[in-house]
């Protein structure tokens, strides 16, 4: 019994080494969070007073694996990680990676996380909230019209010191379902981005480019002038009424568009004098009828039987036809405008927020933060990584998200087919 017990320890312990080996943990690992320990004292809960959400430590849904639970509905949740020290983006490449779950799916809210920059003087975790400043805003997001996985650069122009938010166009959608996925964005030294949902690459684009960014990073080199005024005299009219043409004699405006087709006869046997409907016979007063409470009793109206043997009752009369005579109103008509300048749009002026750049300047990553808002429960966050190599992100891809989701994907499927055979089974008994 010892000696296998000595044998797992030293199988235990291999397996260790050729995982560190394999992930480069020790030097390229710059945060890794598994929430298997309580988060107590290492994630700051914000004490800001809209942040009422409770986060709970638990278990995910059919694993002994625990993760950073949001327990309750319609409410806001903060809670931040600081990183030992400043992680610079600007030094190779970066690896942002981590699981997120809805349990109970996703109508409503969103689970990414945000990449705080060094805070100001005097800032504490504490006062974490959605004023704190972020380099990178990256993960889910699902409300209404909005379905996507956010890739949100905070950049800071040179000329003008403006933080501006540019998004990444065109990001993937959210997966929609309640199992286990892991996003991950790549940050390369060559300004690319990519964006991997499970592992599979959804969205690649260049942080420079004004193609995969709104706005773009590097601003146009000119804009319109805001002093610049259109004047009086500018004619954007292309078409003009003919100034020359003159109303024909024979229109007239006054013309119906419709009328009485005289060619139509009354058909034989047309009962003018029979309404179409007339009192049943074969209603009665109800007895407990009280004209005093309930208003003089009318019988109620059914189909005259007379109509239904003749073309038709009541008042006779002819259709309507469209009028050939009827021209509506007359208007000149539209000819090429001497006068014609075009659109009139302000001149350019050179950008004075203009600047040149080869790679973003980047703000380095001080701190992990989740602020959310969201109408669901039962959102699990875990398996929280940066990294300095796409193979650490693709080692933990493969150690952590995929057991699980593989696990989940197979009871779904189980449940699926489960679901479809008792749905088969009821509508064979009502057949």
């Amino acid at each position: 019994m010892r000696e296998r017990t000595l044998t797992f320890v030293s199988l235990l312990l291999l397996a260790l080494v050729s995982f560190s080996n394999l992930c480069h943990c020790d030097d390229q690992t710059v945060l890794y969070e598994s929430f298997e320990e309580p988060f107590d004292g290492r994630w700051i809960v914000s004490e800001k007073a809209e942040y009422q959400g409770v986060w709970k430590h638990e278990k995910s849904e059919g694993h002994d694996d625990h993760g950073l639970l949001v327990s309750e509905k319609a409410k806001k949740y903060g809670i931040v990680k600081e990183l030992d020290e400043p992680l610079n983006l600007k030094e190779g490449t970066v690896v942002l990676q981590y699981e997120a779950r809805f349990q109970q799916g996703l109508e409503c809210g969103g689970a990414y996380l945000k990449y705080l920059r060094p805070q100001e003087a005097g800032w504490v975790p504490q006062g974490f909230d959605n004023d704190s400043p972020y380099s990178i805003m990256f993960g889910p997001d699902k409300c209404g019209a909005t379905n996507k996985v956010h890739f949100i650069l905070k950049h800071k122009n040179p000329k003008s010191g403006e933080f501006v938010e540019h998004h990444l166009k065109f990001p993937p959608s959210v997966p929609f379902d309640k199992l286990s996925h892991v996003y991950t964005a790549i940050l390369k030294p060559d300004n690319e981005v990519r964006i991997l949902v499970d592992g599979e690459e959804k969205k690649k684009g260049n942080l420079m480019s004004a193609e995969d960014f709104e706005p773009p990073l590097i601003p146009s080199k000119t804009i319109p002038d805001p002093e610049d005024k259109k004047p009086e005299d500018w004619d954007e009219r292309a078409k003009i009424p003919d100034p020359s043409a003159v109303k024909p004699d024979d229109w007239d405006e006054e013309a119906p568009m419709e009328i009485e087709d005289e060619e139509v006869e009354k058909p034989e046997g047309w009962l003018d004098d029979e309404p179409e409907e007339v009192e049943d016979p074969e209603a009665s007063k109800p007895e407990d009828w009280d004209d005093e409470e309930d208003g003089e009793w009318e019988a109620p109206k059914v189909s005259n039987p007379k109509c239904e043997a003749a073309p038709g009752c009541g008042e006779w009369k002819r259709p309507m036809k469209r009028n050939p005579a009827y021209k509506g109103k007359w208007s000149s008509p539209l000819i090429d405008n001497p006068a014609y300048k075009g659109i009139w749009k302000p001149r350019d002026i050179p950008n004075p927020d203009y600047f040149e750049l080869d790679t973003p300047n980047y703000e380095p990553i001080a701190a992990i933060g989740i602020e959310i808002w969201t109408m669901q429960d039962g959102i699990i966050f875990d398996n929280v990584l940066i990294a300095k190599d796409e193979k650490v992100a693709e080692t933990y891809r493969q150690t952590t998200w995929k057991p699980k989701f593989d696990v989940e994907k197979e009871k779904q499927k189980a449940e699926d087919e489960a679901a479809g055979e008792t749905d088969g089974l009821k509508s064979y008994q009502v057949n």
